[in-house]
């Protein structure tokens, strides 16, 4: 199912990813934060936090937040699940291994049928490291039909009638050439709805990256349509001064696109 195209419109002026981070909130501004050490098993060869585990970071709070109003618990009992849709992460300085940093969450409002969170990670002395701005569609978890996010949103923790500056974009991306590199979807890159983790998809794009030799500035990601076990993802591929543009596909479907900042 492609939930993209057919549900959100756009009717603010875009921004560019490069500026996001001096867009986001200010810490007192979120509703939820966490302390975390840096592992030795989430970091990169260069001993900075790897972009797939900031991402799983990111969620790990999402759900600690939901979890402490039990709002996760309720919508499970519901038969409902979130979908993450897009989500744009933007880095000053990775932490390294055996840092600690705080990660702050909040809700920041609907559009549409879409509700946005938005995340901060601070380092020693409240230096900002990362920021996050993420968009989700609520869907019933068995027939997959989406839901109106002001049937299910608790008020203190998303307000219906607000939406943030910062909105992930949807990408409309063009010429790109089928790239040599692939992968195909393993048991570990599943979650707990048997279908690909959304983190999966970003640590296939920071693979990519790496093996190219390319230092990611800043992601974006669309998620596009839902990938299996045993899938095989092609990736397309166009390169620009400044920024790479991915595609990946299923046969003819598009399951995610990435426009990463190099």
């Amino acid at each position: 199912m492609d939930w993209e195209s057919h549900f959100y419109q756009r009717s603010e002026p875009r921004f560019l990813i490069q500026n996001q981070l001096c867009m986001s909130s200010k810490p007192e501004s979120f509703q939820f934060s966490k302390v975390f050490e840096i592992g030795s098993f989430q970091v990169n060869p260069d001993g900075k936090l790897r972009w797939k585990d900031l991402a799983d970071l990111f969620q790990e709070v999402a759900w600690r937040h939901a979890d402490s109003a039990d709002f996760g618990r309720i919508l499970q009992e519901a038969n409902q699940m979130w979908v993450l849709s897009r989500f744009e992460i933007k880095c000053e300085d990775l932490p390294s291994w055996g840092d600690q940093v705080e990660i702050f969450t909040a809700g920041r409002g609907v559009e549409g049928l879409f509700a946005f969170r938005e995340f901060l990670m601070l380092g020693d002395k409240g230096k900002t490291l990362a920021a996050g701005m993420s968009s989700w569609l609520l869907l019933d978890s068995q027939s997959k039909k989406i839901i109106g996010p002001e049937k299910a949103l608790p008020d203190h923790l998303f307000k219906i009638n607000s939406k943030p500056a910062w909105i992930p974009e949807r990408h409309r991306l063009k010429s790109l050439e089928k790239s040599a590199i692939g992968v195909k979807v393993r048991a570990s890159d599943l979650d707990l709805q048997n279908h690909v983790n959304n983190t999966s998809y970003i640590k296939w794009v920071e693979d990519f990256m790496q093996e190219e030799g390319l230092k990611i500035e800043s992601l974006s990601i669309n998620y596009l349509a839902e990938c299996f076990l045993g899938d095989q993802v092609e990736f397309f591929i166009k390169r620009l001064d400044s920024e790479l543009q991915i595609l990946g596909q299923v046969g003819e479907k598009k399951v995610f696109s990435a426009v990463v900042k190099i």
